[in-house]
């Protein structure tokens, strides 16, 4: 109630002035004026619903988007000097922020970037180059063993969870999803009823802490999977074992934020800290884990069942995938997480030095999935700084059959990067549980921009695959995306990575794999 007492205390004092203006001096006349228009401005910023800011912050928060707009004639001075974000993310920001007002358009001047750096990468285009026809495609995931298949969009929601984000995005994103048609992972926080008002499909990611499926000592309970994997939001479960910001580590919430209605969500006690262990409990060895899959499989009624990973080391994917081997039980769908780190907060260390980047573990999953015979029966997603329609066909390029992301949608359901997420004063209403700030996000707004950011992007994919020559996602290779090595010399992934070939470790492990190959095992982790 602060804020509207601000802008009433505003008027008042407008009024105060302006009765001195007409019995004192009319001297007082201008400063009645600017205190008018500044009390009928900030009125209007606690009504509207288009910018959270502005609700929070009413009159004062205009400095920001007076600061936003003058930015390109400062840039020199100003953004060089900005150190809440690296460049990638002002870049991904910007971007983020056009789509999902649907501004986003051509941009004068030619390229930002700098081609002859070490590291630029591009795709190669075709003089075949044609309009797309499909701006919406699927990628279905569920093997021989699915009974209930999904058909899941190129670009989706990556795992945020209730507590971490609060109702109000958790909603927005949903409901965006929902019009959108694409996918929304819960999280490791379990399903709140955020997840379902949205109306979105719904990844349901299990964590180490069972949240909304534990019983009353934090082990997997059968019956409440069961039970809550049966609603028809859920398309699809995820086995969350390890993520991007945090591999090796289990998630803390601080018993101060365990409102009722995280605890009910989560399954956990009201006020008291909850903890996920770093490992799983239900499973300890691959073949444990596979058995896993088929147990979440049964219970759920035959809908697809993946498991999401930051990889480590090579020698425990590819125990996994001798377990499948072995067992014949296969998950439908892997989702890799990069090391670079995402959305949840972590130990700096962790963010920067633990877990591999994106690139080498999507190629390193797609290469042990390729060279054990099992790649075209599990499909590839990847999750991490995945902003704009280059990134998803590089990803693709690479290895993806379709994509995760998280902070580009914080972006676009209203996040600035004010790097506020841990004080519970997140001044867009996005990582807060403080019900006077998430009230100031409007859901059918950001909602909205959330299916705006969406659908540019993948519409701007598919065009980029379409002036390649190419008729669809399925046809891009290695050979298509190209990478700056030193000086004036450029190569094609496919030349500056080896590809397996199908079955060639099961044949003839080439030598930089057989160690490894040799190493892993079905009967334990190491």
């Amino acid at each position: 109630m602060l804020r509207p007492a601000v802008v009433a205390g505003v008027w008042i004092a407008a009024l105060l002035v302006a009765v001195a203006a007409a019995s004192v001096s009319w001297w007082w006349a201008v400063p009645a004026l600017v205190l008018v228009a500044a009390a009928a401005l900030g009125t209007w910023d606690l009504l509207q619903t288009r910018h959270t800011v502005l609700r929070l912050y009413p009159i004062v928060g205009h400095v920001r988007f007076l600061m936003e707009s003058i930015r390109p004639e400062i840039r020199q001075y100003f953004i060089e000097a900005d150190t809440e974000a690296t460049p990638f993310d002002r870049e991904t920001r910007d971007l983020v922020y056009q789509r999902a007002k649907g501004t986003k358009g051509d941009e004068p001047f030619g390229t930002q970037r700098d081609v002859t750096a070490i590291g630029y990468e591009f795709l190669r285009h075709s003089i075949r180059a044609h309009a797309a026809e499909n701006l919406d495609p699927k990628v279905r995931l569920g093997g021989s063993d699915c009974l209930q298949p999904y058909d899941i969009a190129m670009l989706n929601v990556s795992a945020m969870s209730f507590g971490a984000l609060s109702a109000t995005a958790i909603e927005a994103l949903s409901a965006g999803a929902a019009r959108g048609g694409f996918a929304h992972d819960t999280g490791e926080g379990g399903i709140s009823p955020y997840h379902l008002a949205g109306g979105g499909d719904l990844i349901w990611e299990i964590g180490s802490g069972y949240f909304g499926c534990r019983d009353a000592e934090g082990r997997f309970d059968p019956g409440l999977f069961a039970e809550k994997s049966a609603l028809p939001s859920v398309k699809a479960i995820s086995i969350k074992l390890s993520q991007g910001a945090k591999p090796g580590l289990g998630g803390v919430l601080p018993g101060a934020k365990v409102s009722a209605e995280i605890a009910a969500t989560r399954g956990v006690p009201i006020g008291r800290t909850v903890v996920s262990p770093p490992s799983h409990s239900a499973f300890g060895t691959p073949k444990e884990f596979v058995a896993f899959i088929a147990t979440l499989r049964r219970l759920s009624g035959g809908k697809p069942i993946g498991f999401k990973l930051c990889v480590g080391a090579r020698t425990e994917f590819l125990a996994i995938c001798k377990a499948i081997l072995e067992t014949g039980i296969a998950p439908d769908f892997v989702i890799v997480d990069g090391g670079e780190g995402g959305t949840g907060a972590a130990p700096q260390e962790f963010e920067d030095h633990v877990g591999m980047p994106l690139t080498e573990g999507l190629m390193l999953v797609h290469d042990s999935l390729v060279g054990t015979g099992l790649r075209d029966r599990i499909r590839v997603g990847a999750s991490g700084k995945v902003a704009s329609g280059v990134d998803v066909v590089s990803r693709v390029c690479q290895g993806a059959d379709f994509l995760m992301a998280a902070r580009a949608m914080m972006f676009a359901v209203g996040c600035i990067q004010a790097l506020s997420c841990h004080t519970n004063r997140c001044p867009t209403g996005v990582a807060t549980q403080d019900p006077s700030r998430t009230r100031a996000l409007d859901v059918p707004d950001k909602s909205a921009r959330v299916f705006n950011y969406q659908r540019a992007t993948v519409a701007s994919a598919a065009q980029i695959v379409a002036s390649m020559g190419l008729d669809g996602f399925d046809e891009l290779t290695p050979a298509m995306l190209n990478r700056r090595i030193e000086g004036q010399r450029t190569r094609t992934y496919a030349e500056i990575y080896d590809w397996l070939m199908p079955g060639e470790l099961l044949e003839d492990p080439p030598e930089s794999w057989r160690s490894d190959w040799v190493e892993a095992s079905a009967d334990h982790f190491r």
